[in-house]
């Protein structure tokens, strides 16, 4: 449906290649440091202090279920801040006049920076996954599933980056809802622990908390170990991924702080 919308594939596919060789080009800081990260916590909370936990879910072991927390956790924050940094900065100089002007709808346009932001959690994702089986020598029980929630998230996240620079004035508020919003809800999300383990009133807020659903869709498709329904998981990351989608377009069409 969306392949039928592109009436510019060398448009697109140019921005496209602009935005993925754009943090390719700075692979240093954004690919090495969540890879190192992700190693040093398996190292210290999965094999050091996990070793010492009388870990309550059967069949994996807390490395195991760490991992595709790690994994969620990385490719959100990824995906995010590439768009983000992106956009934002396209506004600041006001470059992004050169997109607006290019032959190309406000759905390619939306296409070509998401790319940027899908290919980095992407990598990301694979690269900790990778890191991961030198440490647990396990494989990925549904691998065509965690491909398809690996993509939601990234467009999820890409769209919510792109969203936050447009909504932002300043670097400052940039930063607002990945500090504030985001990395709460991550880790609130069940990167560390299982939902069990929250006092009642925080299991209840984690069951209104969207990344708490694609994080156990992740850790299933990985692990096969899932804390709530496979199904809604995904209908819930199809839905969030053609919302944030149709909103940033939306946005774009408008000009929403794009031609001021």
């Amino acid at each position: 449906m969306i392949l039928q919308l592109i009436t510019n594939p060398i448009g697109v596919s140019s921005l496209a290649k602009r935005e993925i060789l754009r943090f390719l080009k700075v692979y240093i800081q954004t690919l090495l440091p969540p890879w190192i990260n992700s190693a040093l916590f398996m190292y210290i909370f999965g094999i050091a202090i996990g070793g010492q936990l009388n870990f309550t879910v059967p069949g994996i072991t807390y490395l195991e279920f760490i991992v595709p927390g790690l994994v969620t956790m990385h490719m959100i924050s990824g995906a995010y801040e590439n768009t983000a940094s992106s956009l934002f900065i396209g506004r600041w100089h006001n470059n992004i006049q050169e997109v607006l002007l290019s032959p190309l709808s406000y759905l390619e346009m939306v296409l070509g920076l998401l790319a940027g932001g899908v290919a980095r959690g992407l990598l990301v994702g694979s690269g900790i996954l990778l890191i991961a089986f030198t440490f647990t020598g396990s494989g990925i029980r549904h691998p065509l599933l965690l491909l398809f929630f690996m993509l939601m998230i990234t467009v999820i996240f890409s769209c919510a980056g792109m969203l936050a620079a447009l909504w932002a004035d300043d670097f400052d508020r940039l930063n607002l809802w990945n500090i504030y919003v985001i990395l709460p809800m991550v880790l609130l999300g069940g990167v560390f622990h299982p939902l069990n383990l929250l006092p009642d009133i925080l299991q209840t807020f984690s069951r209104f908390n969207p990344i708490y659903y694609l994080m156990s869709a992740v850790r299933y498709s990985v692990t096969g170990t899932a804390e709530t329904n496979i199904w809604l998981c995904a209908a819930m990351a199809f839905l969030l991924a053609s919302l944030f989608g149709l909103v940033t377009v939306i946005l774009f069409k408008i000009g929403y702080k794009l031609r001021t």
